[in-house]
């Protein structure tokens, strides 16, 4: 699978840990050996199994964001205006799988990879529109998907 919609196999969201444990937002920054990302300055992650010792416990009641994006951030990955995640009324809207963790939504992006074909190495570029408005090269594959949509990969 490409490495995009795996982007968060192995994270916890922030907000979510400290919610469930009742910490402070800046705890995590005291945690030496719990690694973070943050993705579109906005969503900080934590590593899996690296929460120290005391507070482990938690990791059982967290939601697993396997394959999951948040939309912001995946709208910016795949070059796509962010209200095709958030509108019924777009023509792709029902395509995705969604879920709300701490009031952020998440569209699984894997998921939508897997049933269309899709695969993206880790440095491409993807693009996600309109057929109309893609630009095709010879260094790219072209999948076409419904109501006149298109995903070109550039390699």
């Amino acid at each position: 699978m490409s490495h995009l919609p795996n982007t968060l196999n192995s994270f916890w969201l922030w907000r979510e840990v400290s919610s469930k444990l009742g910490v402070s937002n800046p705890a995590y920054k005291y945690w030496k050996n719990t690694p973070n990302i943050k993705l579109n300055n906005k969503y900080i992650f934590i590593q899996k199994n690296t929460l120290p010792s005391k507070h482990e416990y938690v990791e059982n009641i967290l939601t697993d964001l396997s394959g999951y994006l948040p939309i912001k951030y995946a709208s910016d990955r795949l070059h796509v205006n962010e209200h095709i995640f958030s509108y019924e009324k777009m023509k792709l809207y029902k395509e995705f799988e969604y879920k709300f963790v701490e009031d952020v939504k998440f569209v699984n992006i894997k998921k939508f990879f897997t049933e269309f074909g899709i695969k993206v190495n880790k440095n491409s570029i993807v693009q996600l529109g309109k057929i109309k408005d893609l630009e095709f090269s010879a260094n790219s594959t072209f999948y076409n998907l419904k109501n006149d949509y298109g995903i070109i990969v550039y390699e």
